[in-house]
């Protein structure tokens, strides 16, 4: 009771401690990421801090694994370096009697991964698409702002207005240059408002004069109008239907047998299994010499878990292609890495060498 109170307690600080410094150093990367987005125009800058909220939401179950990993690697190490290990195990504990210690601390954790992984993963997806989707979606009159060149949905007419009307619909001082059908034209104007006709916005544009010039023929038409209108968008831009494997829920997935579905599905149902991996190969990896580095093992620890990552993503675009099953996959490395794990574990607990199984032999 002593052992697993003790046990528990150092591996909630370094749990704790861990957590937070890596979801302060992964929202300090992705509030970076969304800003340059935004700067692009691919992300509505309102939207900023949502976007960074959603996205840290879905990275939280490789967070949580990559905490359980580290806060099991620098504990046990700690105990090894200032021989409780030693005390312990001259009291009649032996390295695998750990393993449920352990796992008690870490199933509320695992759990949260589970459930993070197959339900908030995809929601978050939905939302952060969601979102981009209307950004993009967003009407020609709602991307113009004012004393700004701002370009056009599909890219081929900028606009530009002088400054902000009393009224939201009105505007003074347009300026619209387009390239459409082989015409390129530039059109100016004092004044124009917003006028609905149907399901199109008009923007209808008042006292001013067109250029326009052909590419394919050598001539310039210049026009003056009164009242010259030009379609800017429709009443209301829809969201559209994303079917990306991201954004499906883990229900739909399910019911999906096409390999891009099934591969989404093993990654989600791969992190439950990674993070209970990771603490049993923490388990295994934790044993250091006293006298040596005390980064060096943390260091090895952190190589193993990005090796293990790689081959998480690396499975997964193995079985997106269909070079593997969902079941071969994850039985092959999910499987694999716990066999190894629980085999190191053995070793160490028996303290098998290379020279006593020799001595054995020779014997």
């Amino acid at each position: 009771m002593l052992f697993d109170s003790s046990l528990r307690k150092e591996l909630a600080r370094s749990f704790g401690a861990t957590l937070v410094v890596l979801v302060t150093v992964v929202m300090t990367m992705i509030l970076i990421r969304t800003l340059g987005q935004a700067s692009r125009g691919n992300v509505s800058p309102s939207d900023v801090m949502l976007v960074m909220g959603y996205t840290v939401l879905g990275q939280l179950p490789t967070i949580l694994c990559l905490s359980l990993f580290v806060a099991t690697i620098g504990s046990l190490s700690r105990m090894y370096r200032d021989s409780e290990m030693v005390i312990w195990f001259s009291s009649g504990r032996g390295l695998a009697s750990l393993l449920p210690a352990l796992l008690r601390f870490a199933w509320p954790a695992m759990l949260g991964v589970a459930v993070l992984s197959l339900l908030a993963w995809p929601w978050a997806n939905r939302q952060v698409q969601e979102l981009r989707t209307q950004y993009e979606q967003r009407g020609d009159v709602d991307r113009i702002a004012p004393g700004e060149f701002q370009e056009s949905a599909s890219g081929k007419r900028v606009f530009f207005i002088d400054k902000d009307s009393p009224e939201p619909n009105t505007a003074s001082n347009v300026f619209i240059a387009a390239n459409e059908h082989g015409t390129q034209a530039v059109t100016s104007a004092l004044s124009a408002h917003i006028e609905m006709r149907g399901a199109d916005r008009f923007a209808l544009l008042s006292n001013g004069q067109r250029l326009e010039t052909s590419t394919d023929k050598p001539e310039i038409k210049l026009s003056e109008f009164k009242l010259y209108g030009t379609r800017v968008g429709s009443a209301k831009a829809g969201l559209g239907d994303d079917g990306a494997a991201k954004t499906r829920s883990t229900r739909e997935l399910l019911a999906q047998s096409a390999p891009t579905f099934q591969a989404e599905l093993a990654w989600r149902v791969g992190l439950p299994f990674t993070a209970f991996n990771l603490v049993v190969l923490g388990l295994g990896l934790a044993s250091v010499n006293p006298r040596a580095s005390r980064s060096g093992n943390l260091l090895f620890a952190l190589f193993a878990f990005v090796v293990y990552y790689n081959f998480m993503t690396l499975g997964q675009s193995w079985v997106e292609s269909g070079r593997f099953g969902l079941l071969p996959y994850v039985g092959m490395l999910h499987g694999g890495v716990l066999v190894f794990a629980l085999a190191l574990i053995g070793i160490r607990h028996n303290r098998w060498s290379w020279t006593t199984l020799w001595r054995r032999r020779a014997a």
